[in-house]
């Protein structure tokens, strides 16, 4: 198969965005994750529950949101973003985008999924928006129940941070969807780095485990201040930005510079995915 004859995109509609859509909701990684959105918030009311009562109760004397956590549902909400945007986010991400399509080459399927005909450029499209809608919704649903959890257990109330300061609950739930939706936008990066490397290698574990080494990598080098103002252009500088979306007044400077970053990043990565995949030999 030469590398033009798939390279368009006018037989690309040999592969509706449906039938991606429930190849991936087949998939048995799909299922648990979805376990796990459901799962991890039990896990974590469990564990309060388990420790008892502390000082950052609803009076707010708290020093972080940890221990304000259990002060209303927003609260908690908010705890479950903290603990997860670092880490469990980053994985979730990485995996449906690194998955998507180096599983395909590795079950050998990706060559015939081209001679279906599909177009190489409408394969990518097709299964980037999947991935990315996949990983939105599974943010999204985690900190939906995290809400529902937090609501039944600890009552709905307004935002309290460290700092003593509070939004009431209608108003901090918009924030907390504010700080979602930068999370979310800001791991594009994450998600794109994830798919290029998914088209280069036939192991899926590599795309995912490559993508999530980066990015432990920047958040190390974060860390030493001897690099000065190079921190502010690794992509992990502002991955916690978000925390400023919850203040009374927000301070946009790191939020807006957090974005820029990781689309700037997201764009390269995928135009290395469309370049390297319209000239990869799949048939070998």
């Amino acid at each position: 198969m030469s590398t033009t004859s798939t390279s368009g995109t006018s037989r690309g509609a040999a592969l509706p965005l449906r039938v991606e859509v429930a190849r991936q909701l087949s998939r048995v990684r799909t299922r648990w994750v979805g376990v796990l959105v459901v799962a991890l918030p039990l896990l974590l009311w469990a564990a309060f529950a388990l420790g008892g009562d502390d000082d950052g109760g609803a009076g707010g004397g708290g020093t972080n949101f940890a221990d304000l956590a259990t002060s209303s549902a927003v609260n908690f909400g908010v705890f479950a973003l903290l603990v997860s945007s670092g880490f469990l986010f980053v994985v979730l991400v990485a995996l449906f985008a690194g998955d998507t399509v180096a599983a395909e080459a590795s079950w050998s399927s990706l060559r015939y999924l081209l001679a279906a005909p599909v177009g190489r450029r409408r394969l990518l499209a097709v299964k980037a928006v999947v991935a990315g809608a996949s990983s939105t919704a599974a943010i999204a649903a985690f900190i939906a129940v995290c809400l529902v959890v937090g609501t039944v257990a600890y009552g709905w109330g307004p935002l309290t941070s460290p700092l003593g300061d509070a939004l009431g609950a209608w108003p901090a739930l918009g924030r907390l969807v504010m700080a979602t939706a930068y999370v979310v936008v800001q791991l594009t990066w994450v998600g794109a780095m994830a798919f290029w490397l998914g088209t280069r290698t036939d192991a899926p574990l590599g795309a995912v485990g490559g993508a999530v080494l980066v990015n432990i990598l920047s958040a190390i080098l974060g860390q030493i201040t001897a690099l000065g103002d190079l921190r502010e252009w690794l992509p992990t500088n502002d991955a916690g930005a978000w925390t400023a979306l919850l203040q009374p007044e927000v301070a946009w400077e790191g939020p807006v510079r957090g974005l820029c970053t990781a689309m700037t990043l997201a764009v390269v990565f995928a135009v290395l995915a469309v370049r390297g995949f319209e000239r990869k030999d799949v048939t070998s």
